[in-house]
């Protein structure tokens, strides 16, 4: 069958492959390049799988929610370091869109095995290059619909987190197969002799290779290897530049023009990035004015709460950063009553969860159920203040939560409500 494939090759494919003669492709270039994506896509993985852990897939909270098999070993997110969720989200998104350039000069390294024929010329090399297809399609799959969602740009057809989710798993089962069929090759190109010192001018193709990935007839060199290595570095460096401003406070973060609500709004305490706003979310003046009430349920007992008697109660103050879903995050200084303070009021002195509902009435973050480490963190707030001013309706006003280390979607804004669990043994 594969002599057969071979005796009948499709018209254009022979001129197809002989079209490709940068003498610069070669095993050593794919190599570099895959071993800097070894290094880096394992750390994309695992930041994205705890990240969905951290929206608390026990309380039904993780998107996609029904997964499955596929269902990870989860635990309590903690709440320390504080920083937890904005290095974990940060790193996420900035290094999915560092690695683009990275990404693409891969594939521009292999692509003339796009023109291979016959496809395959044994069983193993079928499965080979199915697994190839998969682990092609699927980062470039992850990588559009992620840059995507940063962008708000919903175009496609379907649920992101869904897809998000079940595409990462089909890449990493790619990945895990791909490397092992070509670690002992990358191995072997990467211990040989050290092409990236040469010159354009002194700039000669590698020995014919098992894989074909050298030109069966090269051209003269317009670049030399460690020019394209420079070029995809400095590809990844413009877009470091213009991405990890979003999660850092500073200078830096006017330089974040990837990311379109990554950036301060004015230089005011309350200048800093929002999600969602008050017009978004359909919370009218009305519902935050002199008439808003908190209600606080916990025990058997319910309370509410107008805003002055909150102010009454003890404040806390405390540094925390919010951090986004799409990679943004922020560091401010909030000021509130301590969750733990309001359980107490209702008679709950060790709450297991606290369920959390806003003014809001629709959306999939318009409420939220926090753990129980998280409520009795000294630091977790039902924030009435920021950096010394009253929250503003795009932050929140009149009551919005604050925890550390929790996703920013989860710490909802014009909070109306608030029902403490107690321990089952309580």
């Amino acid at each position: 069958m594969w002599r057969g494939l071979d005796r009948h090759r499709p018209p254009g494919v022979d001129a197809a492959t002989h079209a490709w003669r940068s003498p610069v492709r070669g095993p050593w270039l794919t190599s570099v390049l895959g071993a800097v994506l070894l290094a880096t896509l394992p750390l994309v993985i695992v930041t994205g799988l705890l990240d969905w852990i951290a929206y608390s897939p026990r309380f039904d909270q993780a998107l996609p929610r029904d997964v499955g098999w596929l269902h990870p070993p989860v635990f309590d997110w903690p709440t320390r370091p504080a920083w937890l969720f904005r290095v974990t989200q940060g790193l996420h998104v900035t290094l999915g869109i560092v690695l683009v350039p990275v990404v693409l000069g891969k594939l521009w390294s292999v692509v003339p095995k796009l023109f291979d024929w016959p496809p395959a010329r044994s069983v193993a090399q079928v499965l080979e290059r199915l697994s190839l297809l998969l682990l092609v399609g699927g980062i470039l799959f992850q990588t559009v619909t992620g840059l995507l969602n940063i962008q708000y740009a919903y175009l496609f057809g379907f649920d992101f987190y869904t897809a998000h989710w079940f595409g990462a798993w089909v890449f990493t089962a790619a990945l895990v197969t791909h490397v092992a069929i070509k670690l002992p090759r990358m191995v072997t190109a990467l211990r040989g002799p050290g092409f990236g010192r040469t010159p354009v001018e002194r700039t000669r193709p590698e020995p014919a290779d098992p894989d074909g990935l050298v030109a069966p007839r090269p051209g003269p060199a317009a670049m030399s290897r460690r020019g394209v290595l420079a070029l995809v570095g400095g590809g990844s460096l413009l877009l470091a530049a213009l991405t990890v401003g979003q999660s850092l406070d500073g200078a830096l973060r006017r330089t974040a023009l990837l990311l379109p609500r990554g950036r301060r709004i004015d230089d005011g305490p309350t200048g800093f990035p929002v999600n969602r706003s008050v017009a978004a979310a359909g919370v009218t003046p009305d519902q935050t004015g002199p008439g808003w009430r908190l209600t606080v349920r916990g025990g058997g007992r319910t309370v509410e709460l107008d805003r002055d008697r909150l102010l009454a109660m003890a404040q806390h103050t405390a540094t925390l950063p919010i951090a986004c879903v799409e990679g943004w995050s922020t560091s401010q200084t909030w000021t509130g009553v301590r969750l733990r303070d309001l359980a107490a009021l209702v008679g709950t002195t060790d709450p297991a969860a606290a369920r959390v509902r806003s003014l809001e009435r629709s959306g999939l973050f318009h409420q939220a159920t926090l753990q129980g480490n998280q409520v009795r963190d000294a630091d977790a707030l039902l924030a009435l203040r920021v950096n010394g001013v009253d929250l503003t309706p795009d932050h929140g006003f009149p009551a919005r939560i604050i925890v550390p280390a929790l996703p920013g979607v989860h710490c909802t804004k014009w909070v109306r409500e608030i029902a403490f669990d107690g321990r089952a043994d309580d």
